[in-house]
Formats: C-alpha cells, structure tokens, sequence
C-alpha cells in the first residue's frame, strides 16, 4: 500500500487549505484512513481518522470541529479539509494505514508504531 498526500501550503491563521491523501496498491481501499501530523521536535499525532467498512469518523480533541476527513471516489483518496486553521497547526501531514487496526480507527491516543503504510507528508504552515 502506498499514499501520496498532496494540498499542503502556508496561510495566514483563519485560512483554509484541503489536504488529498490518495492510495494505491493491494487492498488498499480495505483499509480505515489516519491522518497524523507531526510538528518538528514533536512527536506525531493523530489528527482524523476514517473507517472505511462503517464511513465513522474520530477526529482529535484540538481540531475542536475545525476539520473534516471525507473519503472521495471508490475509497481511492481521502481528504482532510481544515477551516480556522492555527499557527499551533503547523507541521507536516501524513496519512497512514494499519495491519492492526485494518478497517477501524482508534479511540484516544494513536499510536504510529502500530501502522504499517504511510506517506511522505505535505508540509502546512500557519503564519501570519
């Protein structure tokens, strides 16, 4: 399974940007879609997450309904739209997926030593 993310960019603090993460490869549309972020000197968080057998979403608590994961097409790519966007929000995107979790997502603190596929991120910077 590989991803490409793509959408990444700087805006000014209030600004939108829509993140793309597409994946290719075996069974790839098998598996449930984490976003993570990872800001330098910081360890990666997770952001959204989409599961791709029931469409639930969980979304971190500091998103704070600010962002909205979406699955587009037959499950090819999943987007990441973020509104109210912060300078704290600073840091590179990544999608990533599973073995463990498969189709689900996690509840509480996502831990990104149990997935197994991920992409090279898409830096997004907030600045005024």
């Amino acid at each position: 399974v590989q991803f490409v993310e793509s959408g990444g960019g700087s805006v000014q603090p209030g600004g939108s940007l829509r993140l793309s993460c597409a994946a290719s490869g075996p069974a790839s549309g098998s598996y449930g879609i984490q976003w993570f972020r990872q800001a330098p000197g910081k360890e990666a968080a997770g952001v959204a997450c989409i599961d791709s057998d029931t469409g639930e979403t969980v979304y971190a608590d500091f998103t704070k309904g600010r962002f909205t994961i979406s699955r587009e097409g037959f499950r090819g790519t999943t987007a990441l739209q973020m509104n109210s966007l912060e300078p704290e929000d600073t840091a590179v995107y990544f999608c990533a997926a599973s073995n463990f979790y498969v189709t689900m997502c996690p509840r509480g603190r996502v831990i990104l030593a149990r997935y197994d596929y991920r992409g090279p991120g898409t830096q997004v910077t907030v600045s005024s």
